[in-house]
């Protein structure tokens, strides 16, 4: 069983050194532990640092594209170098890193595909009440938008079995956390939490520049990607205020054509009924055209799973050319570099 430890770093000189050596070196029921830096386009020397931590494969990207992208990055160097667990973990030293065995332990056992760190964002003294407020209500929303109990949404602190890292393809610019989470709900994946340990903070969140911002980039990724995943309970539902208010003003404008005999002066509000009507119609159907797309969409998900599962099983019957594979698959975006043996 080998577990490689993901850390996306983004200028991160300082505070890489304290999340890499707090790391276990050695986990029961795990044979070999790796660790993985992805290089967000960093302009200190996180890098050369990283290759002073020997880390054992360091992801250098071109440039800075965002933590999303480089999470998705580090899932796929990661399975490429014949991960059979990733855990994904914040290089600002915000996770305790022994606390990698938890997130572990559930997957170990068969009972998990995916397990994410609750940090208890509840009872966090750095967060103030507003941002506990809004963590707790992000987290629900997610809950309603994946269908399983999310306590902690936010959190990076994750452990991924390597199908259920088959399976996730990250879109967002923004973040994975939430994303990744209605994604294992739409593929009905097992998901577990665990409680996790923080360590005192080291620097401001980069993800959160505002309170404002972090609420609506977060709350369209929520909507887009339960709108990719279930478009027919979208579409449906905002169809279904169209027909309402329509079949509302529709009852209204018969009320008074049966008790007034002014009913012409109510016109109107039949002519914007019917208006209405027709767009919840169309609303519906455009719904209906969306989840038949859908169809296709989980077709090509199914294609795509296959396929990255058999180049993997491919890769692992010819481990010495696992390195060229993982550089060639990061070729066009990033270049791979593994840090020399020290003396």
């Amino acid at each position: 069983m080998k577990l490689v430890i993901q850390i996306p770093c983004y200028n991160e000189e300082k505070t890489l050194p304290l999340t890499a050596c707090d790391l276990p070196a050695s986990i029961p029921g795990v044979d070999v532990i790796e660790t993985l830096v992805v290089d967000d386009g960093s302009s200190d020397q996180t890098v050369a640092v990283a290759r002073d931590l020997n880390i054992s494969h360091i992801i250098c990207l071109r440039q800075h594209v965002g933590l999303a992208r480089a999470f998705q990055a580090g899932l796929e160097a990661a399975l490429l170098a014949g991960a059979d667990i990733i855990v994904n973990t914040d290089a600002d030293n915000q996770y305790c890193g022994v606390d990698v065995a938890r997130l572990v332990e559930p997957i170990l056992a068969g009972r998990a595909d995916i397990v994410v760190g609750d940090r208890g964002v509840a009872t966090l003294d750095h967060f103030s009440p507003v941002k506990r407020l809004l963590q707790r209500f992000g987290s629900w929303v997610v809950q309603l938008a994946s269908g399983f109990a999310v306590p902690d949404a936010t959190s990076g602190f994750r452990a991924f079995h390597r199908d259920a890292a088959l399976r996730m393809t990250v879109l967002s610019e923004y973040s994975y956390t939430l994303e990744t989470l209605i994604q294992a709900g739409a593929h009905r994946l097992t998901i577990e939490y665990v409680p996790v340990r923080v360590n005192p903070k080291t620097r401001e969140s980069r993800l959160i520049g505002s309170l404002p911002e972090f609420i609506v980039k977060s709350l369209l990724t929520i909507v887009r990607v339960y709108a990719t995943y279930r478009p027919l309970r979208v579409f449906l539902a905002i169809g279904s205020f169209f027909l309402a208010g329509g079949m509302a003003l529709g009852l209204r404008f018969l009320y008074f054509y049966l008790t007034s005999a002014e009913a012409a002066g109510h016109v109107q509000s039949l002519i914007l009924a019917a208006i209405l009507i027709i767009l919840g119609v169309q609303v519906a159907l455009i719904g209906l055209i969306a989840d038949l797309v859908g169809v296709n969409r989980r077709m090509i998900e199914e294609a795509l799973y296959r396929m990255r599962k058999m180049e993997l099983d491919a890769i692992q019957l010819h481990s010495p050319a696992r390195a060229d594979a993982l550089e060639a698959a990061n070729n066009e975006s990033a270049s791979v570099k593994s840090p020399a043996p020290k003396a």
